[in-house]
């Protein structure tokens, strides 16, 4: 049976005239364009105007009401689509969207569209592209490498998208527009839809006031192969001593958070995640014991996993990064990889079209209770201490800057952990009940987070953003604070000054990761300019940083909160000490002999 996606409410269908043979007035190609964004729950778009896309940009925003999206006007391209990847996590993966101009423009959010495929997100990103008559005249247009060829950006696009629609004509623009909304869902990664600068205001008979709804066949398991699956791992799981269960990234994508905590309430195994999967487990679940990380794992949970006679991951991705340069002390023989849409077993057997959500769904009835491996990690485990308390006047401490981030958490938070030192402190804070957690690990862009927390907060109206932002990420993308505070954002940034790019430090040092110190409170009262609510601090200190708090959290709650927080440029966590030094060792390792 098909399976509805958002579609528009249409109480007032029954009263709608039967279609004539001429297109109502507004239903231009534009307009068209904006209902399906909003059908599918895109109702932002992160804007940057240019020559080719004003047209676009006055369709869309004409389109209003419950039908149709606002424009989010943002500084750069760059930006405007790190806030559609922001605004696509905020909604559980759902759709965002960007609109910019040609080449220029596209060129310029290419890289944040790459880091949205990376971490499946389907995130649409429109181009406003030539006149329609300038395809095959052979002229030579602005924007482009001077050369007779639109095709640039289109090429571009191919290798970070999973579809690309290039609408030069009214005839098929409305079955390009949905073939492109509806694969992005589909895939759950990104698309890219061009359009002429001379099309959106155009009527056609295609573009209906009301669209018929998207309906997507749903992906379904093979059920020969999900019993083969689920009975070979209930034998391999049951016959194990001390299983653990590990969480990881591809559960998002495959919409299987809910079947693994059934399947963790159902087995009694202790539960893990991978750093990247960090938000997609519950903490508060009574077995849930941190974080796998290898060697910079939460305390006492990589010594319950790799001591497992048996594990079960989830969605994993074992990149660099999240194996610690490839030090992860895991046997193949003893796991098994549940990936979106195929089980392996050991060495084999491997089993395919078999979805991830109901591979453990029906895992979950076969499953002995096993409580071993938890009450192991139960004996070995010690509370984690209270830092050491400052002295008055001491500088401030990063340990002592996360107990009170901690503090704060609530289930009306979201955390928004940059690239950085900040991906290790903020790997420690205990989420409680409904707190969300984003960060870009695949990709692992600087600068990501400013963008994201932008579009995270147009999202998730009934959550205040906290982003933890070092100093270099920042200088990136800083000046989309200023369209947080154009659009009334609460949010708390914790710019985390230690003087230069932390986490390169650790990899491998030298004098390019110093950089130049900014006033950085200065520049947000800048951008503030009088319009708008925000309040900035500098903290040296706890002391200080306990009166900013007490202003962000009380008389500046409705306020853009802004706190720079400047620690030692070696006040670093040990975890990323260790980190650095064994990814830096895995890029160092010599050429393989020929």
């Amino acid at each position: 049976m098909d399976t509805a996606i958002g579609s528009i409410p249409a109480a007032t269908d029954a009263a709608q005239p039967a279609p004539s043979s001429s297109a109502p007035k507004e239903a231009t190609l534009g307009r068209h364009l904006a209902r399906r964004l909003a059908e599918v729950g895109a109702r932002d778009v992160f804007t940057v105007p240019g020559d080719f896309n004003l047209t676009l940009l006055d369709e869309l925003e004409a389109e209003t009401g419950s039908t149709g999206v606002r424009l989010v006007g943002c500084c750069n391209e760059l930006n405007a689509a790190y806030a559609a990847d922001g605004y696509a996590r905020a909604r559980g993966g759902g759709v965002g969207a960007c609109a910019v101009t040609f080449t220029v423009g596209g060129l310029s959010a290419i890289n944040a569209v790459a880091g949205a495929f990376s971490e499946n997100l389907p995130v649409v990103c429109i181009v406003g592209g030539p006149n329609s008559n300038d395809y095959g005249s052979n002229r030579i247009l602005h924007h482009t490498i001077g050369l007779p060829d639109f095709t640039q950006e289109l090429r571009c696009f191919q290798t970070v998208t999973c579809y690309q629609a290039v609408v030069n004509n009214l005839e098929d623009a409305h079955e390009q527009i949905d073939t492109a909304i509806s694969t992005a869902i589909r895939e759950s990664k990104p698309v890219y839809i061009s359009i002429s600068c001379n099309l959106p205001s155009i009527p056609h008979p295609t573009f209906s006031r009301h669209p018929v709804p998207f309906f997507l066949s749903p992906r379904l398991s093979n059920q020969m192969n999900l019993e083969a699956a689920v009975e070979a791992a209930a034998a391999f799981l049951n016959k194990a001593v001390k299983p653990v269960l590990v969480g990881g990234p591809k559960m998002r994508v495959s919409k299987a958070c809910k079947a693994f905590v059934e399947l963790a309430d159902a087995c009694g195994y202790p539960v893990a995640v991978m750093p990247s999967a960090k938000g997609l487990v519950p903490e508060h679940h009574s077995r849930f014991i941190g974080t796998y990380w290898g060697a910079v794992s939460t305390p006492f949970c990589a010594e319950i996993v790799e001591s497992a006679d048996a594990y079960l991951f989830a969605g994993p991705i074992f990149n660099d990064y999240s194996s610690v340069g490839y030090s992860l002390l895991l046997k193949k023989e003893k796991a098994i990889i549940v990936q979106p849409e195929r089980v392996v077993i050991g060495h084999g057997p491997a089993f395919g079209c078999v979805l991830m959500k109901d591979f453990l769904h029906a895992l979950a009835t076969r499953l002995k209770k096993n409580t071993a491996a938890y009450e192991n990690y139960r004996r070995i485990y010690v509370p984690p201490g209270e830092p050491l308390s400052s002295e008055p006047g001491e500088p401030l401490r990063v340990n002592i800057l996360f107990k009170h981030v901690q503090a704060m958490l609530s289930g009306n938070s979201a955390i928004i952990a940059e690239t950085g030192d900040s991906w290790f402190n903020c790997q420690k804070l205990k989420l409680p009940e409904g707190c969300g957690y984003e960060f870009q690990m695949q990709y692992g862009s600087i600068g990501w987070s400013v963008g994201a927390t932008l579009g995270y907060a147009q999202a998730a109206k009934d959550k205040r953003i906290i982003a933890c932002i070092g100093d270099g990420s920042f200088q990136v993308t800083a000046q989309e604070v200023s369209t947080m505070l154009r659009w009334g954002q609460n949010n708390i940034i914790f710019l985390i000054n230690n003087g230069g790019y932390t986490i390169e430090v650790e990899i491998h040092d030298g004098p390019y990761n110093v950089i130049k110190n900014w006033n950085y409170t200065g520049l947000v009262e800048a951008f503030h300019n009088g319009e708008g609510k925000c309040y900035t601090a500098k903290v040296r200190t706890e002391e200080e940083l306990k009166e900013a708090l007490k202003e962000a959290l009380g008389p500046k709650k409705d306020c853009l909160c802004f706190i720079e927080v400047i620690v030692h440029k070696d006040d670093t966590s040990k975890e990323l000490l260790e980190w650095g030094s064994r990814v830096s060792a895995a890029n160092s390792r010599p050429p393989n002999p020929q």
